[in-house]
């Protein structure tokens, strides 16, 4: 029998109390840690305790030799460019699609970022990189857009074929893996925040990790000034002298978001693993119904499933506008699905399409981008809708309930027409 939709009147497919997601989850293991960490120190000041910890971990985990915590993943971004020593007259090749922080942290560099358009799941697209290579051109950045990791094999071969560097923003792909390699461990550095809902939180936070020693050394004075520089860089390096004062900026990062985070990290593999079956879940029901467009994983890529971003195709539903689709979901309950607003195709922010008046250097040295730029990126933008993936085997009950409440959807779509 057919079921009234909830937005005409029908009977909601979720009546359960609001957030259906809770993300981090607050473990007894968790407030352990942080009460232990509570009365040890609330400030380090150098690379020891919790810091060390962590850092040991992470860069084990990634097979890097530095791992250096941040205050926010922002500043681990920034912390990367200022490390590669970018300035006026480059050009880093950016995603157009991607949250904005991936690249806005470049312009206090005053490099120029050249925006690239999307492939099929929203990440750069390594054709595209190709297209954009200049005289000027010193490196890529990219970012594992929603957990999924990037074209490795073909970016990391048009890195090294033009003597670029490689930059990898890991904020959404925490444990994520290309081809049997963790994401992070492919570029000269890379980047990860642990705000907020990442896979890996401490509410707040960012992580950077490299091999190069003198990257980490520039990265410790930009943010780390004192005695960790003191304790980390030799004093026969030329650095050295500027130990004290580094750059003058503080970048540290609080014991206490670090605890939840390390503890978080330890679990990371099981909660990846749980939001893979949810996942495969999702695909396997939704995978043979018209109106979206799965994510499309090979067999070979772990994603970290950061969130569940699918397209939806107006064409196999008589152009129903996404308005009315979205209005219909949220109105059967399914409160926690999105459509992404910040993570934006960046040249349709005015930062991107008039830069100098936040940036004066932008002045003599000019970009500019424009809507209808980065057709690819914009046509993902416009269609995503974005479904929490949940992490624990309690979660089966509501993770079914979206899905039916997606197939009720689509389902009875002429209604809404």
């Amino acid at each position: 029998m057919k079921t009234k939709l909830a937005i005409l009147g029908g009977p909601k497919t979720i009546n359960k109390k609001t957030p259906h997601f809770i993300w981090p989850v607050i473990t007894k293991q968790i407030e352990r840690a942080v009460t232990k960490q509570l009365y040890k120190s609330i400030s380090i000041y150098d690379r020891s305790g919790i810091f060390e910890d962590f850092e040991n971990s992470f860069a084990k985990y990634h097979n890097r030799k530095y791992a250096l915590l941040f205050n926010s993943g922002t500043n681990a971004i920034h912390s990367m460019f200022v490390a590669a020593g970018l300035k006026k007259g480059d050009e880093v090749i950016c995603p157009a699609y991607t949250f904005f922080a991936t690249v806005t942290p470049l312009l206090f560099t005053n490099a120029k970022p050249v925006l690239c358009d999307s492939d099929e799941n929203g990440n750069i697209d390594p054709k595209e990189i190709r297209k954009k290579i200049s005289s000027k051109t010193k490196g890529v950045v990219i970012t594992h857009m929603w957990g999924i990791p990037c074209q490795m094999d073909k970016i990391v071969k048009i890195c090294k074929e033009n003597n670029l560097l490689l930059f990898e923003d890991c904020s959404h792909a925490h444990g994520a893996k290309y081809k049997g390699k963790v994401v992070g461990s492919f570029g000269d550095l890379a980047a990860w925040s642990l705000q907020g809902p990442k896979n890996v939180s401490g509410g707040e936070g960012g992580i950077l990790t490299t091999n190069n020693k003198e990257f980490y050394y520039k990265a410790l004075l930009l943010g780390h000034y004192n005695k960790r520089c003191k304790q980390e860089i030799p004093k026969n390096h030329s650095l050295y002298k500027y130990a004290v004062t580094g750059m003058g900026l503080k970048y540290r990062a609080h014991p206490l978001a670090i605890a939840i985070a390390f503890e978080m990290f330890k679990n990371l593999d099981k909660y990846l693993a749980k939001k893979s079956f949810f996942a495969k879940k999702i695909i396997k029901e939704l995978n043979k119904i018209k109106g979206v467009a799965l994510p499309k994983i090979p067999s070979n890529i772990k994603s970290s499933w950061y969130s569940f971003v699918f397209q939806y195709k107006p064409e196999e539903l008589e152009n129903l506008p996404i308005e009315k689709f979205f209005a219909a979901l949220q109105a059967e309950g399914l409160t926690e699905i999105d459509r992404p607003g910040s993570t934006s195709p960046l040249n349709l922010f005015p930062l991107f399409q008039n830069p100098s008046e936040l940036f004066p250097v932008y002045k003599t040295s000019p970009f500019s981008y424009k809507p209808g730029d980065f057709p690819k990126a914009e046509k993902f933008y416009q269609n995503a809708i974005k479904i929490p993936v949940w992490a624990f085997k309690k979660d089966l009950k509501i993770v079914d309930a979206y899905i039916r409440g997606i197939k009720k959807v689509i389902n009875n779509y002429r209604d809404l027409l």
